[in-house]
This record gives C-alpha cells, structure tokens and sequence, in this order.
C-alpha cells in the first residue's frame, strides 16, 4: 500500500485496496467474515469499522489495519510526558505502550512533507512533538 494520509482514515478503501492488491476472491471473503457481498460493499464505503470486524480483515488480508490508527496517535496525539508519569503512579491496569515507537512508514510520512515542502523542520518540530535530534538523524539517513 502506498503512504496513506494518517491524519484522515478511511478504512474501507484501504480494506478495498489490499483486497485488491492481494487478489482475494469475493467468495472467499463472504465465507471468512460471514457475510454477504452487499454487506461487504458496505464496508468498503464505511470510514469506520467495528474492532471485531477490523480484526478479522486484518486477518484474511494478512495486514495489521490497527497499526494506521496506531500511527495516528503518534502522530496527530503524542502522549505528553506528565500524562505518562501520571498513568505510572495511579497503577493502571492496561497495558502501557512506548510512545515514540517511529516506523518506517512514518518516518517515510514526516520525510515527504519535509520534501515536498508542505511543513518545515520547525513545524514537524512543533507539530508532531518530534525532537530535533531524532528528526536530524531521520534526514540523514533516510533522505531520497
């Protein structure tokens, strides 16, 4: 899949274009998600599905679609250092996750805006919370 636009998802047109991209018969989907194919239309047109639902396409399709909404909230809602200690001290029972865990795709994501000149270094900087250390690095040793 090409870079998405992490900030405005629509899972059903992802859904539709891995369904394509893998070749995945029609048949075979109704009969994995037990459903018809209007219903699959549906959820081709849907911005949103049901976490059950999602997981079981993410399953036939053998794509982790979670992980676009994870890239979301590093991105567009950065957990900020006194929420993070808080969530420490009240002993959460959920997992805690590391915040800044950056992949490729969304190092690819920061890069082409820098690139195309869409956002400067100072407003990724501002922006997406991203120190200026890390995004330097990123420059040097991804930029195209």
């Amino acid at each position: 899949m090409a870079v998405q636009n992490f900030k405005n998802i629509h899972i059903g047109n992802m859904i539709r274009e891995r369904v394509t991209e893998c070749q995945t018969d029609t048949g075979r989907i109704c009969n994995f998600l037990k459903c018809t194919k209007d219903e699959i239309n549906a959820m081709y047109e849907s911005p949103s599905l049901d976490t059950e639902v999602l997981m079981r396409w993410s399953k036939l399709l053998e794509y982790d679609f979670f992980r676009v909404f994870s890239h979301h909230l590093v991105l567009y809602a950065p957990q900020s250092r006194t929420q993070a200690e808080k969530k420490k001290i009240s002993g959460n029972t959920l997992p805690t996750f590391r915040k800044n865990l950056y992949t490729i795709e969304i190092i690819d994501f920061i890069l082409e805006k820098i690139e195309t000149g869409e956002k400067t270094i100072q407003d990724i900087i501002t922006e997406y919370r991203i120190p200026k250390t890390t995004l330097y690095k990123w420059i040097s040793k991804y930029k195209k």
